[in-house]
């Protein structure tokens, strides 16, 4: 796994997110994923992939920079600032985030397997 790859692989993981693509997110994240999202809950990927699907969460704008990408052995862990914009259960949203997302090297493939994000003020 090289930094390339990882970065391609967050690309196709924003793009996925701003399309509400199930089926690249599936592909995307671990099925034993685990997340703490800004508010403290702690989510699975099936919890992810329904707030997605049932059209719950919907991103409008995605503007990632990444700050930290480092390598070890099969896992990649990259902390990133994003701005987001869209709606959350009908209420509209406009913040930004700093995430820590975890990337690990499977046989079937490079997967998320785990990761936080709060909200920050810039």
């Amino acid at each position: 796994m090289t930094k390339n790859e990882v970065l391609n692989l967050e690309d196709r993981l924003y793009k996925a997110i701003k399309e509400s693509d199930i089926k690249a997110l599936d592909e995307l994240l671990h099925d034993d994923l685990l997340f703490m999202t800004p508010n403290g809950d702690v989510i699975t990927k099936e919890i992810d992939l329904n707030t997605y699907g049932t059209g719950d969460l919907n991103i409008n704008e995605l503007t990632p920079k990444v700050e930290n990408l480092n390598i070890i052995h099969d896992l990649a862990v990259i902390t990133l600032t994003i701005r987001l914009k869209g709606n959350y259960k009908t209420e509209p949203f406009e913040a930004n985030y700093r995430y820590i997302r975890f990337w690990k090297e499977f046989t079937e493939g490079v997967k998320v397997i785990g990761g936080s994000g709060t909200q920050i003020i810039i």
